[in-house]
């Protein structure tokens, strides 16, 4: 089987300020002992909070399209520590299984975010990235991630209209990283000029200043900075996450952002395909042990398994990145997070119709043609 005909496993992940990705499902069903490898290494949670596939396995019907698809990515934190989504993505697929259309839920949009009885949590209006964190309190200071996830599909749900996600992620930046590493980096095109907040041109952390150790400084970080100059170029794994974490100093800001996380996206689809991985047994069985290791998944009542034979069609060509327009919301000059553009309304509209095709065609400008 060529590289260039195999068959796209969309196992769709996000991380840290990114998502991710897909790995290849015919090379996958083909290979049947790294199939059950991998579906043995990921862990299952019922992130939907759905009583009904909470218990006993039960029988559930073959996966058809439309789907839609949460990916959430998390920088790894201590259960006594408030999660947030760091990266919320949507992965919409037509009833004919033929297209994967991918669009970022801006973490700073101002949304309102419904009540939460597991927590108490009244309601109310904040970033939507709050809401994995009012949704995780288990108390006496714990949190847990996978019922912070239930308030957010909540969330996401309420913003989009869409009543039931057909599945969901979980990724870890740790565990991410170990994917790309696994991967031996990532070759992709950096679109402009970035400098990085957080790392030195040597991947070690930048030092924080002592007054803010508080995190009341916008900027905590001094010292020499990495730097991503526009052009091609093969990024080891640090680079590559770091590259798509980073928003300040941009333009254009978390827009800015969410581009290069779905850059990112492609660029490492189509890296996964390549024969440098699928026809070399050793490297794709260690990039799917640590795929494995990176994800909670809950594909309300299919396994992994079952995901990647109803998605072994697509291929990396088959994903539309999605741009959502917007902008910040600054009150007395001061920011406040960010809002989208009325038209978003009819997008998430055109997603509940399945209807993205038609939408896109009169709208192309929402089609992320730096991807």
């Amino acid at each position: 089987m060529s590289s260039k005909r195999t068959p796209l496993w969309a196992r769709l992940c996000a991380v840290f300020g990114c998502v991710l990705m897909v790995v290849a499902g015919g090379a996958l069903v083909a290979q049947q002992v790294l199939v059950s490898r991998y579906a043995g290494a990921v862990e299952t949670q019922n992130l939907f909070g759905d009583p009904a596939v909470a218990g006993t396995p039960q029988r559930v019907s073959e996966i058809k399209g439309p789907l839609n698809i949460l990916l959430v990515g998390i920088d790894p934190r201590t259960d006594e520590q408030t999660p947030l989504s760091d990266s919320i993505i949507v992965a919409h697929i037509p009833e004919d299984l033929s297209q994967a259309y991918l669009y970022s839920i801006p973490r700073d949009l101002v949304v309102d975010i419904p009540p939460f009885e597991k927590t108490g949590f009244r309601g109310g209006r904040s970033k939507i990235n709050a809401a994995m964190g009012y949704g995780s309190s288990v108390g006496n200071g714990k949190h847990d991630v996978v019922q912070g996830f239930d308030l957010l599909a909540k969330t996401v749900g309420k913003l989009t209209g869409i009543q039931k996600f057909d599945a969901g992620a979980i990724i870890n930046f740790n565990g991410f990283k170990a994917i790309v590493e696994a991967m031996g980096g990532v070759t992709m095109t950096i679109d402009q000029n970035v400098k990085s907040e957080h790392l030195q041109p040597n991947g070690k952390p930048r030092p924080r200043l002592s007054r803010c150790a508080d995190n009341s400084c916008a900027h905590p970080y001094y010292g020499p900075q990495a730097e991503y100059k526009k052009g091609t170029y093969h990024l080891k794994a640090w680079q590559a996450l770091d590259y798509v974490r980073q928003r300040y100093g941009l333009p254009r800001g978390d827009y800015d952002r969410q581009r290069h996380q779905q850059q990112f996206i492609k660029a490492m689809a189509s890296q996964a395909l390549s024969k440098n991985v699928i026809t070399n047994p050793a490297k794709l069985d260690k990039v799917l042990k640590a795929a494995g290791k990176a994800l909670i998944f809950d594909g309300n009542g299919h396994g992994v398994v079952d995901w990647a034979f109803a998605l072994k069609n697509l291929r990396s060509d088959d994903m539309t990145l999605i741009k959502l327009p917007g902008s910040s919301i600054i009150v007395n000059g001061d920011y406040r997070g960010e809002e989208l553009a009325p038209s978003a309304k009819d997008f998430f509209a055109s997603v509940r119709q399945d209807q993205v095709r038609s939408f896109i065609f009169r709208n192309p400008e929402y089609i992320n043609t730096n991807g």
